[in-house]
């Protein structure tokens, strides 16, 4: 994992908030307060000199995430926070990675994919989805060139890469079921995602269920196929904070969803800065990160966690029953109950960021 501090500024600055005022710092942490449902009060030597409720804050960024790009890049949490709170960016490679490091408080706050948020949750991992940062399609089925593979049902009996606990994992699962494939007809093989990228254009595996950025630059660069692309089997990127953290800083919680959505209008308004973003961080090529950006995600959607989401979740919560990644439906059915807080979302104000 990385752990850094601040990056160039390479998308259109806007113009820098002040240092917040005492009573406006207050203000901010009372509404964080109402957000974090059963939030506790924090007493005032817990408080930084400023007001906030600590004086660290580690939240992830990732290439599957452009919104968290955007935030680092521009450098709002810490123009907000004016020094007071020291925040750690720590790189997510995968949800599996951010789940890692949610479960070990390594992050206060990491994105996931809303299957992988699922699944750690079903498997204890005590986490509340606060915001819901984009719809990607980020997962497809390829094969690589020259590859006589060219529809899903033809993967029995063959190799596939996958990153368990990630989308496109999931993804290759309801694939193989749609197809009429027993997932334990295929040879699973457990890579993160840029390592089965490596091993799909090598020849190592027949297949590779990958997620964006790699994906689209497989197929620019090395003239992998998709043979299979849906996005109902895509979960959504959601935004995801521990318990212990949103009990104990719901005003830096507040803070982050406000500048996600900040975020949000930036990605909107601007396509090409938020591509140019991602290109110089994942290291790829501009015209893969504005495809990636205009024609495989979707940023304007609804942030606040509910319906959709749920409704997405209550397909893919039994396949993990199915395969083994969790002991029982019932442990599915009660993280989905209580997996979103929807307060934060409900609440953000961009505009408070200045």
């Amino acid at each position: 994992m990385t752990n850094t501090t601040r990056t160039p500024r390479l998308g259109r600055r806007r113009s820098a908030p002040v240092f917040l005022a005492l009573a406006t710092t207050v203000a901010l942490a009372l509404t964080g307060c109402v957000a974090g449902e059963g939030s506790a009060l924090v007493s005032d030597d817990e408080e930084t000199e400023a007001g906030w409720s600590s004086d660290v804050l580690n939240i992830d960024f990732a290439t599957y995430n452009p919104l968290s790009l955007i935030i680092k890049d521009q450098g709002w949490l810490e123009d907000e926070l004016g020094g007071d709170v020291t925040v750690n960016w720590i790189q997510s490679a995968g949800s599996n990675k951010a789940n890692e490091a949610l479960r070990a408080g390594a992050v206060d706050v990491g994105s996931t994919a809303g299957s992988a948020a699922l699944l750690a949750a079903s498997n204890g991992l005590l986490i509340k989805t606060i915001d819901i940062y984009s719809q990607p399609n980020w997962a497809a089925i390829l094969v690589p060139a020259g590859s006589d593979i060219t529809e899903v049902s033809q993967l029995a009996g063959r190799s596939v890469a996958a990153t368990k606990g990630t989308d496109p994992y999931f993804f290759l699962l309801q694939s193989l079921a749609e197809a009429g494939v027993a997932a334990g007809d295929v040879d699973v093989q457990n890579l993160q995602h840029a390592d089965g990228k490596a091993a799909l254009e090598s020849g190592a595996v027949d297949a590779w269920s990958g997620l964006d950025p790699l994906l689209s630059t497989s197929v620019a660069t090395a003239g992998s196929t998709i043979i299979y692309d849906n996005i109902d089997f895509n979960s959504y990127g959601f935004l995801n904070a521990t318990e212990e953290f949103l009990a104990a800083s719901p005003d830096l919680a507040q803070l982050v969803v406000n500048a996600y959505e900040k975020a949000r209008a930036f990605a909107i308004e601007d396509p090409e800065a938020t591509a140019a973003i991602l290109a110089e961080v994942a290291g790829i090529d501009p015209a893969i990160a504005t495809a990636v950006v205009t024609e495989r995600t979707n940023f304007d959607i609804d942030p606040v966690p509910g319906d959709a989401q749920h409704d997405v979740l209550e397909v893919i919560g039994p396949i993990f029953v199915e395969s083994g990644d969790v002991a029982s439906q019932d442990a599915i059915d009660k993280a989905l109950d209580s997996l979103f807080e929807p307060s934060y979302a409900e609440q953000a104000d961009p505009s408070a960021l200045g």
